[in-house]
């Protein structure tokens, strides 16, 4: 779940998701794998033929972090009132430490844990045009392109923004970046880029999209098909809603019936306590990864209209919300308490590290075999 800038998370849940997730119903998530009905039940993350990094699945990327030794001060990791380096706004702590994205050995490191991951696609947070996300997409395309990566777009609800000004954006983004071999275009579709709107339903009357129809395949953040008029795919986002029986066996219905895209969002687990604090947005547990399985498991269902088009995980790095697959330290500092993944898949110490980036690549596989039945 994006948020702007230097404030403070924001709690966003769909509606069906917040009333979903009562008391009851979030243990219902969290003992959850024996109660679902999966779409296969792994056994290692080895068991799996690996393919190569899949264009079909995306996932979420954040490049708003800063450090003084790069950026000239802290950005982002301070979020909840903290003071970084060892105090910082995440329940996890990264295995990189608080790092700036503006750092290419640390972005090229970020590169190659995506392509272990098996992810072929970066959807980068970007939050306006000249801003510091913004700043950070040249070295994000060369770095993607080193590894063979692609780079899409997560176009965040900055400050005035509209559907003309959208259409502006994604104007802008293929002028300037268009011409970059890490440019995400989907050849499936035309060639055309993908460009996630987060919060799309803020703005009723998407109709300037038409636009930009033949050029971009431009995504709603809902399942509510009455929403997408304009629009060319649909996705989700939001991990929690995605543990609890989603239901998405009409969005992805109404998206194969239209010609749309439709990339249903997964992740491992949400926690937001130390950026928020006083949030009251329900912790979805990682279960030792058990979360995780659930929701490859619900995307990829028959039974939810699957497999889908793309698969969009959330996330990448958005630790603030604990929704990250980058490694997080073993041995974090002791300044305050952070959580591991110790436990994940039977892993413990330096080997949980990258749990959740080998569990990953080995449902990608799972997906690039049923998307090729």
């Amino acid at each position: 779940m994006a948020q702007s800038p230097g404030t403070s998370r924001r709690t966003f849940l769909t509606a069906a998701a917040a009333g979903a997730l009562g008391a009851g119903a979030l243990a219902a998530a969290e003992g959850r794998a024996a109660a679902a009905a999966p779409f296969d039940a792994p056994g290692t993350p080895a068991a799996a033929t690996r393919f190569a990094p899949s264009r079909y699945v995306h996932i979420f990327y954040y490049p708003w972090y800063g450090s003084p030794a790069v950026n000239g001060s802290w950005r982002h990791w301070p979020q909840g009132g903290l003071t970084p380096p060892d105090r910082i706004g995440s329940d996890f702590y990264p295995a990189a430490g608080a790092y700036d994205s503006g750092d290419r050995a640390v972005v090229d490191r970020h590169m190659g844990w995506l392509a272990q991951a098996g992810t072929g696609v970066l959807v980068t947070s970007w939050w306006g045009r000249g801003g510091y996300e913004d700043q950070r997409v040249p070295l994000l395309l060369d770095a993607a392109a080193a590894r063979g990566l692609k780079v899409a777009w997560h176009i965040e609800p900055y400050a005035g923004r509209t559907a003309q000004s959208v259409v502006d954006d994604i104007t802008y983004l293929i002028q300037r970046y268009g011409g970059h071999p890490a440019f995400y275009r989907d050849a499936a579709h035309g060639d055309r880029g993908a460009y996630y709107v987060f919060e799309s339903l803020r703005i009723v009357d998407w109709t300037p999209l038409d636009q930009v129809a033949d050029r971009a395949i431009v995504l709603a953040q809902t399942t509510d098909v009455s929403k997408v008029s304009h629009f060319g795919g649909m996705y989700t986002y939001d991990a929690i809603a995605a543990g609890n029986n989603p239901q998405w066996a009409g969005p992805a219905a109404y998206c194969r019936d239209h010609g749309m895209v439709w990339a249903p969002s997964i992740g491992p687990g949400y926690i937001d306590d130390r950026a928020v604090p006083g949030n009251t947005t329900p912790t979805l547990e990682r279960d030792d990864g058990a979360t995780y399985d659930l929701e490859w498991n619900n995307a990829l269902s028959p039974a939810n209209g699957g497999p889908p088009t793309w698969v969009s995980i959330t996330s990448f790095n958005e630790w603030h919300e604990g929704s990250q697959i980058e490694p997080a330290a073993s041995a974090p500092p002791t300044a305050q308490s952070y959580r591991t993944y110790s436990g994940a898949y039977g892993r413990t110490g330096a080997a949980a590290e990258t749990a959740y980036l080998d569990r990953t690549a080995y449902w990608v596989a799972r997906f690039e075999a049923a998307r090729r039945r």
